[in-house]
């Protein structure tokens, strides 16, 4: 990597570091924490301390008489001059920023209206579709400099920072630079952020001056490059913008997540790496032109603005770009190892822009990562070397070793998990990583100007993207990826105590012994009860309700090995992709919607990943008409046939028999459905008959649906309900007496805004002596045959492998569960013999 080569110099020579700056970077950066954190006087203290120091070492190097002390007088200049700048004008801004007048504007929740610039481009918040709302970014933050602020016709002066919480379809089009005027309602802020106030925006913006033209041109950069990526397949094709100029507008949410368990997601977040190779890559060619050093720095700094113009003012792009400005102009100096100096002018000159970046988790990931290939990487890799280990390979391990060790204590204590997989999962994605940025880059230029050969270029680096989204899914994938860690100071202090533990154990021989007792502890507790024990599908499982989040999806054994029926695909097609591959399940002859709402239909995508579908089966409704538009083009897209089920079909397969009892023929929504109700009436309500009995699933029927069943005198007995609607109120107790399962399973989400479920619905069944379940808390649970009774089996919450076993429905009465970590629930209830007969 550049860094290296800059750090260490050539192969087999000590590293040297000049830490001259360090102390002027480390009184900007606590000041600005410090100073956010407790006050503004904090960062005012910070600030003369840091003058006291420079005094201080001024006089000690004066009084010294060795030459080479005399060096560290322009360093002692240079902190003095961070510490003024720390106490002021960073400590009057913090000062401003505490006392701002939209403060209480925004506690009072006035409306007003903003003048203001934009400062970010807009980042979508994407949220899981429910009922007729699809899935998906319906609103954007957009960062904004408030210029002035109109308050009852009253102008109040503002030049604050204000976070807009705008529509997506009015607003994601904005630019960095743009001056907007809008109308909002103000909301407090985060505590400990320069941003003084939220403002919701339900109207477009008002253009006072359009952006400007280098900011335009970037525009149209991206929106080219994106064009061109459509010549891919639709996940590599939200992919490449993102490695390339950090546009995940288009990344799935699969694959998003899929990078962040993975370890993987720096390489969309557009920052050092990117910026190192790009200017290498300026370089060789200024070499090869046979240009000289002050050309080629010029060349590769034009190349560099562009770059952090083109990709945006995020946190560490911007870290990345002032190192590499330092770098070339190092490099113009002919100046070696000015690594380290390059990193602490970048974090006094952007601590002191902007002492937001001081607490944004990029800006300190870049930080902290950088230091630790600075200072680390040359010295792990040379040892690696002495134990002959060849250099190339030497490289490629201590990098990303020393890239997980250095972030995992700010990624604990900011996110509060740890990937575990993150090394690995770096290395087999970086060989690829170069070709990506360089080829992308490249494609990038070529958009606007010639789009066809910008095409070619993509489908050239199209199979390196479909290798990076490979790996990051099988390591996503790896039972115990990701394991949860306490967040906060004491999550990231205590994963600073296990590094640290962790090198003594492997540097000092009287400690070995112990942390190597303690590793081999600690492994045999978790692989036992995150990896081994946890079997799962559980053997005989006949149903399993997928954690899905909040909506339904359901899989159906069908008798034979990896082939199932699918029943509902919920609102996020990663969470219910990661079910099916749970389950081994590679067949599907038919997958059923019960009806058309975003959390039932969301997921149907990823059953069509690598999977072979039989067919399509949707009830008699058609609307929202978005939803079915969907499902038409996923099956049309695939060929895959599209049926209607209606009440009287029956469908056979080996070990599992479907008869559909709702709804009859012209049960369709026609319009006027303004809540959902009517929609959720026509669900197809479908009873599975297994080995392990019969089986009722319900959709989201409500009140009038099920009165309309009871009312056709219909046979609803099963011994295993699927609880209609998630639990909702909306539940008649006739039905559920009618239906007197054994089991009861709610699908629901965790934390959920609607009410879901209703304790109502759930006092009803536990009165019928039913097991009542759910998946926010149980995880995927299974229906299995055990001992000729159906049971169930609980796989525990996402992200916590827990040891489960059958929770036998026992005659005589107790019934016996093993909830989480082995803890037994046992519940005392009174069922006749021959009830279910």
């Amino acid at each position: 990597m550049v860094i290296k080569v800059a750090a260490v110099g050539a192969r087999g020579d000590a590293p040297t570091h000049d830490w001259r700056l360090v102390p002027a970077a480390v009184t900007v950066w606590s000041g600005a924490i410090l100073g956010l954190l407790w006050g503004w006087w904090a960062s005012a203290l910070c600030g003369a301390v840091g003058c006291s120091v420079a005094v201080v070492l001024a006089w000690r190097v004066s009084r010294s008489g060795r030459h080479d002390h005399r060096r560290w007088l322009p360093a002692a200049g240079v902190l003095f001059l961070c510490g003024l700048l720390t106490a002021w004008p960073v400590g009057v801004r913090l000062y401003d920023a505490e006392h701002a007048e939209l403060r209480g504007l925004a506690r009072a929740g006035e409306k007003v209206t903003l003048s203001a610039v934009v400062v970010q481009r807009p980042r979508p918040v994407h949220v899981d579709g429910y009922a007729g709302r699809p899935g998906g970014a319906r609103s954007v933050l957009v960062p904004v400099d408030a210029v002035t602020v109109t308050v009852g016709g009253e102008r109040v002066a503002a030049q604050h920072r204000v976070l807009l919480i705008a529509p997506a379809v009015t607003w994601s089009d904005v630019l960095v630079g743009q001056h907007v005027t809008v109308r909002a309602e103000l909301a407090p802020a985060r505590p400990h952020e320069m941003t003084v106030a939220v403002g919701f925006v339900r109207g477009p913006p008002e253009t006072e001056r359009v952006a400007p033209w280098w900011q335009r041109i970037s525009e149209s950069v991206r929106a080219a490059l994106r064009a061109a990526c459509e010549v891919l397949s639709e996940e590599p094709a939200g992919l490449l913008p993102g490695l390339v100029v950090g546009d995940t507008s288009e990344l799935s949410k699969r694959v998003e997540q899929e990078f962040l368990d993975a370890g993987l997601s720096h390489l969309t977040a557009v920052s050092g790496s990117n910026v190192a190779i790009l200017c290498g890559a300026i370089l060789l060619m200024a070499r090869g032109l046979r240009c000289g050093p002050r050309s080629s720095a010029v060349s590769a700094a034009a190349a560099l603005l562009g770059f952090v113009v083109l990709v945006g003012y995020e946190p560490s792009v911007l870290r990345a770009g002032v190192m590499g400005a330092v770098g070339l102009l190092a490099l113009v100096l002919g100046r070696r190892g000015s690594a380290l100096p390059a990193l602490a002018a970048a974090v006094c000159v952007l601590g002191l822009y902007d002492p937001d970046m001081a607490v944004s988790m990029g800006f300190t990931l870049s930080v902290v990562a950088t230091a630790g290939l600075v200072l680390l990487a040359p010295l792990w890799s040379r040892a690696l070397e002495r134990r002959g280990v060849p250099g190339g390979i030497a490289d490629a391990l201590a990098v990303p070793t020393v890239a997980f060790f250095a972030t995992a204590p700010v990624i604990a204590g900011m996110v509060g998990e740890v990937s575990v997989v993150s090394i690995v999962a770096n290395l087999a994605a970086a060989p690829v990583v170069a070709p990506i940025t360089v080829l992308g880059t490249a494609a990038a230029a070529l958009a606007p100007l010639w789009p066809g050969a910008a095409e070619i270029v993509v489908q050239v680096v199209g199979p390196a993207v479909s290798w990076l989204i490979l790996v990051a899914r099988h390591a996503a994938s790896v039972p115990g990826a990701v394991i949860p860690w306490p967040s906060g100071w004491w999550g990231g202090v205590s994963a600073v105590f296990v590094i640290v533990l962790l090198w003594c154990g492997l540097r000092f021989r009287g400690v070995r012994l112990a942390v190597t007792l303690a590793v081999i502890g600690t492994t045999l507790f978790l692989v036992p009860t995150r990896v081994l024990a946890p079997v799962w599908p559980p053997n005989g499982w006949v149903l399993v309700a997928c954690d899905v989040g909040q909506g339904d999806g359901l899989v159906l054994a069908t008798g034979e090995r990896d082939r199932a029926v699918v029943v509902d695909t919920g609102p996020d097609p990663a969470a219910f992709d990661r079910c099916l591959d749970r389950l081994g399940v590679n067949r599907i002859p038919l997958v059923v919607l019960t009806h058309l709402h975003a959390d039932h239909v969301g997921g149907l995508s990823a059953v069509f990943d690598g999977r072979a579908v039989g067919g399509v089966a949707v009830g008699p409704g058609r609307t929202p008409e978005w939803a079915w538009r969907s499902v038409v083009d996923l099956t049309a897209d695939r060929r895959i046939p599209l049926v209607r089920l209606t009440a009287g079909d029956r469908l056979v397969w080996r070990d599992l028999r479907i008869d559909v009892l709702a709804p009859s023929v012209g049960n369709a929504v026609v319009g006027g459905d303004t809540d959902g109700t009517a929609i959720n009436n026509t669900s197809l309500v479908l009873r599975a008959t297994t080995p392990a009995g019969r089986i009722l699933l319900t959709g989201d029927v409500e009140l009038s649906a099920q009165a309309e069943l009871l009312a056709m005198g219909t046979d609803l007995r099963a011994d295993v309900l699927k609880v209609p609607h998630h639990g909702s109120r909306y539940t008649l107790a006739a039905f559920l007496k009618a239906v007197s399962p054994r089991i009861a399973i709610t699908s629901v989400g965790a934390d959920n805004t609607y009410g879901h479920p209703s304790p109502q619905t759930h006092r009803v069944l536990h009165g019928l002596g039913t097991l009542v379940v759910r998946t926010d808390t149980s995880g995927d649970t299974a229906v299995v045959l055990h001992d000729d009774e159906p049971a169930l089996v609980r796989r525990g919450p996402s992200m916590r492998r827990r040891l489960s076993r059958p929770a036998r429905l026992a005659r005589p009465p107790p019934m016996v569960g093993l909830w989480p970590w082995g803890r037994l629930d046992r519940r005392e209830r009174r069922v006749s013999s021959n009830r279910h007969r």
